[in-house]
């Protein structure tokens, strides 16, 4: 498909926040008689899914400590299940397995999401906790545990299947999806600070507005258009951090141990939910008995048939690479320096033992593969939703962004109506100047 020489909405990137915000500006659109599909051009350097969307695991959850995560995240939920079978959503739940520190944080959730309505069960103490799992798996053997929070709703969607949905319904209401397209740069208004046009690899297409959801490309685009490199963040205790960098990098760890999906399944023969195991007992190698941690640790895993094995990941680690010389291309497994290595396969496969005995003596089965990714994340690692330049909307979303499927819903409600989201508004970019810092949890993970 050509480039067109204008469009009055443009949106960068064909992964989840690209696509959704173009499917849903459509509807809307149409629905308040401003325009239609045909007023959308999605333009992506490489095509549908091919980044963060589409190498991602795929986990759909509700579990955060910060209230407006929570919020949002029900909201996504609800989106997810319009749709299963376009979506290839799996809602099988998802489980917040914890240790006595997080405890009270775990429990605050679940009072949260009881108030919000969001189905969930809390159970407490050590003896209930491992009676609880037993009734889920038998071999359940995990240590340290005190907590277990199980969502009965959410669960995962297969990535790529779930992108190529939301690209037909988009398509399906008259958007055009031009790739493979580099944007390159932009052309300001002469008498504001508004972009007039993008300029990419096939020509320059003129616009009223630019939307933003190249995830972990988000610094060059951020750069092209010649936004701060730093933000003043004021503190919780009230002192101002002066010209803190806007982004920072952080290598996501993930494979698959290569055991049939099936062997991942419950005492009642059915899928399991999501797991996700955080722990402060030692653990050691389901190899050699060796220690690989006796710090607080956790990891997350499912069955899935479309990776063929128990697919999850662990914690992250951070890029210290200066933010401008990190290389994002090739992105993902094609990698030569951010995928995992024999390290975290260890580490996995002897936390998975460590939780489940079914997985005991099974690293020998561990796909050797590339895989991972890089995530781009803000200060305080939570998304930014906000508009710049007067018409350019960019959705950052700090590494959170597959499951987040509503922001672009949202997004697009704000864009055709002009009136802010309440669920979009915690995630502004004043709230750093302005000290209204998301909560901090005690979870091993950057993004919880």
């Amino acid at each position: 498909m050509s480039l067109p020489a204008k469009a009055k909405y443009v949106v960068i990137g064909a992964g989840v926040h690209g696509l959704s915000t173009a499917y849903h500006l459509a509807e809307k659109l149409e629905a308040t008689g401003k325009g239609s599909g045909k007023d959308i051009v999605i333009l992506d350097k490489t095509g549908i899914a091919a980044g963060a969307s589409g190498i991602a695991c795929g986990v759909i959850r509700n579990n955060y400590f910060q209230p407006a995560m929570r919020e949002l995240m029900a909201e996504c939920v609800s989106v997810w299940e319009s749709d299963p079978k376009a979506f290839s959503y799996h809602p099988v739940g998802y489980m917040q397995i914890s240790p006595e520190v997080m405890h009270e944080n775990v429990g605050q959730i679940a009072k949260q999401q009881k108030d919000i309505g969001y189905d969930s069960v809390f159970i407490e103490g050590k003896a209930d906790c491992t009676k609880y799992m037993k009734g889920l798996f038998d071999d359940w053997q995990a240590k340290g545990i005190t907590s277990v929070l199980h969502e009965k709703k959410g669960g995962y969607a297969n990535n790529r299947a779930s992108m190529y949905g939301l690209a037909k319904k988009a398509e399906a209401n008259g958007v055009q999806i031009v790739a493979p397209t580099k944007v390159t740069g932009f052309k300001f208004a002469s008498n504001s600070t508004a972009v007039s046009a993008v300029e990419t690899d096939r020509g320059t297409i003129e616009c009223d507005f630019v939307v933003v959801g190249v995830g972990p490309w988000i610094n060059q685009v951020w750069k092209m258009l010649d936004l701060p490199k730093t933000v003043d963040i004021k503190g919780r205790d009230g002192k101002v951090h002066k010209a803190v960098g806007m982004w920072t990098y952080w290598c996501l760890e993930e494979g698959t141990l290569g055991v049939d999906p099936k062997y991942g399944l419950m005492n009642d023969g059915k899928m399991g939910p999501v797991m996700h195991v955080d722990t402060d007992a030692p653990l050691h190698s389901d190899e050699d008995g060796s220690l690989i941690t006796d710090k607080l640790w956790g990891i997350y895993y499912k069955p899935d048939f479309n990776f063929d094995g128990i697919q999850g990941g662990a914690m992250p680690y951070k890029v210290e690479t200066p933010v401008d010389e990190v290389k994002i291309d090739p992105y993902g497994p094609d990698s030569p320096e951010f995928i995992v290595d024999a390290n975290f396969a260890h580490m996995f496969t002897s936390a998975l033992a460590f939780c489940q005995k079914r997985y005991s003596g099974q690293a020998h089965k561990w796909k050797h593969e590339p895989s991972g990714g890089l995530g781009c994340f803000t200060p305080d690692s939570f998304p930014v939703f906000d508009v710049f330049r007067d018409n350019v909307y960019v959705l950052a979303d700090s590494n959170h962004g597959y499951k987040m499927i509503a922001v672009g819903k949202l997004a697009a409600g704000e864009i055709v109506s002009g009136t802010k989201s309440k669920l979009l508004e915690p995630f502004r970019i004043s709230r750093f100047p302005e000290g209204k810092l998301h909560p901090v949890s005690n979870s091993p993970f950057p993004w919880s």
